[in-house]
């Protein structure tokens, strides 16, 4: 039997190093990006300069700025910002015709406005179409240079799960399998949050116990309103819940960290998401986990904080000290 064939969605750093992971299998990897400028210096270089610089990409990696020369692959693995995730997957759909892939959603956030997760935006664009995503604690930089990880991939179709999975046999990227979606997306959203709050606790120089404390009540704030979103307890405490949010909260490497970290140190926000050429998605889903807690009744204190400072209604310095002043309570 054939092995499925494999386009990228997104040439940013998770996209290429999704796409190398591909190329190292032997497989022909087309990978679509929106500039077309960035796409031909990818091309001519041989390099994703702008995100992955220093990293080579074999011949068999394909970068392109047309989405017909992607879609007609078996599975696409789509790496965009949540942002623009509605409006790529209705031109994918456009550009597929009769031909359905299975597509697999390596965005993480939540949608705001209804509290849609990234499979149920793609969905609305793509209808009929086989959902999976992949979520865990994959710093792209890493991954990109063959450094061991690990993830885990959800998807309601076994045979699609499977195919999904098999993509990645043989790889430095050891990937499990589960059938909740939801908790797997959602852990993968959330812990941005909760890292943007790690990076405040560095940033005002807090110490390590402050960030230890920070990070255990982070899981079970993430536990608690995943939980009220649909996920199951038990993947919060696997790669996409614990896995991911402690790479997320310790790692310098993080886009999320690195914004916390900054604000601490009494950066503004505009300041600082117009330096990086990156989305640090925890930016959005601040706002959108926090308005999916208020419609559900989940008491959050951390993302309430995040969302604070991130609107300018309380410092960094501010919401930690409220934080720490909160009534007295049991652990559980």
């Amino acid at each position: 039997m054939r092995s499925p064939s494999v386009g990228v969605i997104g040439s940013g750093g998770w996209g290429t190093a999704l796409a190398l992971l591909m190329a190292r299998r032997g497989l022909q990897v087309p990978i679509w990006g929106h500039d077309p400028a960035h796409v031909e210096a990818m091309r001519s270089s041989r390099q994703n300069e702008k995100y992955l610089p220093g990293i080579r990409l074999p011949g068999t990696i394909l970068p392109t700025a047309d989405l017909g020369e992607c879609v007609r692959a078996d599975i696409l693995l789509v790496a965009v910002p949540s942002k623009y995730l509605a409006a790529i997957t209705r031109r994918l759909a456009e550009a597929s015709g009769d031909h359905t892939p299975v597509l697999v959603s390596c965005t993480k956030g939540i949608e705001r406005e209804q509290g849609l997760l990234m499979s149920e935006v793609m969905t609305a664009s793509f209808p009929g179409t086989t959902l999976a995503v992949l979520s865990g604690p994959n710093l792209a930089g890493e991954i990109a240079k063959g450094v061991p990880a690990a993830g885990v991939i959800g998807c309601d179709d076994p045979a699609a799960l499977s195919a999904v999975q098999g993509l990645f046999e043989g790889t430095t990227f050891r990937a499990y399998t589960s059938s909740d979606l939801r908790g797997i997306q959602l852990g993968g959203a959330l812990k941005n949050v909760f890292a943007i709050a790690a990076g405040v606790s560095d940033g005002l120089g807090l110490g390590e116990n402050a960030k230890a404390a920070l990070v255990t009540r982070s899981l079970a704030e993430m536990t608690r309103l995943g939980t009220a979103m649909g996920g199951r307890r038990e993947t919060f405490s696997g790669l996409s819940g614990i896995g991911d949010l402690m790479v997320t909260c310790f790692s310098e490497r993080s886009r999320n960290h690195q914004v916390g970290l900054r604000l601490g140190r009494g950066e503004s926000l505009e300041s600082i998401t117009s330096s990086m050429s990156m989305v640090a998605e925890g930016v959005p889903t601040a706002a959108s986990a926090r308005a999916a807690a208020g419609r559900l009744g989940v008491e959050t204190p951390l993302i309430d904080a995040v969302h604070a400072v991130l609107e300018g209604q309380a410092s960094p310095a501010g919401v930690m000290q409220a934080l720490m002043s909160r009534q007295l309570k049991a652990e559980e």
